[in-house]
């Protein structure tokens, strides 16, 4: 009744670890494909370009100026308020925060002043500027 072609009536004591090994590199490839997707995209910005630019630190309190004028406090858009109060909260949690600004280059000079007033006027004493590497040919 139950007889099994071949006269084996052993039960099959391995594992086989193909289709599993085939199942793992499929969400491998899933996850390699829409990790980029996922990843919210950064502030696009045109920096100036400096040749005397210092590596700097990474901070915890990122501003970002837009080339539309929007001010971006790590990567949440802010407004005064907003922006002074973030920076308040940085300078309560560790006094010596340095504030990384990132600025389009083709911002005019008093936008950028003007957001560095906030940031300063939260109690923020050290202050970095991003630029690019000029490219030599």
């Amino acid at each position: 009744m139950g007889a099994k072609a071949g006269g084996s009536s052993d039960a099959i004591s391995e594992i086989n670890i193909v289709p599993l090994v085939d199942i793992i590199l499929v969400v491998l490839i899933i996850f390699m494909v829409t990790a980029p997707a996922l990843i919210k995209p950064s502030v696009e910005v045109s920096l100036p370009e400096a040749s005397s630019g210092d590596e700097t630190t990474p901070s915890l309190l990122n501003v970002a100026i837009t080339p539309d004028g929007q001010v971006l406090v790590n990567n949440e858009e802010v407004d005064e308020d907003a922006a002074k109060n973030l920076a308040r909260a940085e300078v309560e949690r560790n006094p010596e925060v340095q504030a990384v600004i990132i600025a389009d280059r083709e911002l005019q000079y008093g936008q950028i002043i003007k957001v560095l007033d906030w940031i300063k006027s939260a109690g923020v004493k050290s202050f970095a500027v991003t630029t690019d590497k000029p490219v030599t040919q």
